[in-house]
Formats: C-alpha cells, structure tokens, sequence
C-alpha cells in the first residue's frame, strides 16, 4: 500500500498492490498495521456499501458532526469522488479534492474527521464501498450542498438524480453554523 497526500489535509489517496493472475487480481484494501506505519492510525468498526443504480447518481457532500474516519472505494462501476475540508482551523479549509476511483486498480480514497465526502456516479451500477471507525450516528449527520459557490466544486457532469436533502442544504456562507463542524 501506499499512501499520496491530496491537496486536502488529512485525505490520502490509497493505492494497492494488485496480485493478478487468469482469475482477476487480489488487492488487500486495509491492512491497521500499515495504515499506523504511513502516520495514519485507523480501526474501522462498520462497513457499509452503497448501490446506486443511475449514472449521473450524487450522494453527498456529507460529514459526522462526531470525528470519523473513512476509506471509500469503488468496487463495481465509476465515480468521481469528492473530499471537501470543513475545519475552520485547518490549513486547506475549503479546498477541495477530486479523483475517478474504479475498481480496476483497488485505489482508495481515505477522509480525515471533518472532511466532507460525496460523489458522483459516471457509469450507471455503480457500488461504493465505506469503512468508518464508528458507527453511523443519525444525529450527528450533517452535509453541504455539492454546488455551493462558496466551495467551486467542478463536477464532471450534472447530476441526473439526487435526493432533496443533499440537494436542500442552505448556502454555507449564510448560516456556517448549521453545517461547519467545529474547529480542531
């Protein structure tokens, strides 16, 4: 494994060995011990999968009001991925990250507590698959809106289909409070 720094601090885009023979390949897509030698100590307790059926599919841009970790690859299809810096006192705060992430190389894409996260379908059946170090708490879920202004993300095409809270949320300039999570 190997860990490149993005220009978000605190998000690492995780490459993988692939072991390839007649079959397909093998890739070990976490491994704590190496995860603690590249600086970047994670324990994931749960892990969820999402399904989205349409290409042009936006989930995000989501975050826990509580720290967590996550690693988010993509195991069928292809997604442009999205990691956004939402800490007030961080050095990239509102610089945002973008990467196509397939299940042809087992690339990863880790996010530190406080980094936003959402993506964009560009193939239709399309699975993400997440590993976070705590357990999915309703009440701390919070999120930007994915075309707010105040961020400029460039998405490669126009969502086709997004349900009306992540489209909803209100511009972040206008009430920060309601959606930054606190500062480090």
């Amino acid at each position: 494994m190997r860990f490149e720094a993005t220009p978000v601090s605190g998000v690492f885009l995780i490459s993988t060995d692939l072991l390839q023979d007649d079959r397909g390949f093998f890739a070990r897509i976490f491994d704590p011990d190496i995860f603690a030698a590249a600086g970047v100590p994670f324990h994931p307790c749960q892990v969820s999968l999402s399904h989205n059926r349409s290409k042009a599919t936006l989930r995000g841009m989501h975050y826990s009001l509580t720290p967590e970790n996550k690693l988010v690859h993509c195991t069928r299809g292809k997604i442009y991925d999205v990691a956004l810096d939402l800490r007030r006192g961080s050095p990239t705060f509102r610089t945002w990250f973008g990467l196509e992430l397939s299940p042809k190389d087992g690339t990863g894409l880790f996010l530190a507590p406080g980094v936003a996260h959402g993506y964009l379908t560009i193939e239709p059946d399309s699975d993400v698959l997440y590993h976070t170090d705590c357990s999915f708490n309703p009440a701390a879920a919070a999120g930007v809106r994915w075309n707010d202004q105040a961020f400029g993300i460039v998405w490669p095409m126009t969502p086709a289909v997004i349900n009306a809270r992540d489209a909803g949320y209100p511009d972040f300039e206008i009430s920060p409070r309601d959606h930054r999570p606190p500062a480090d």
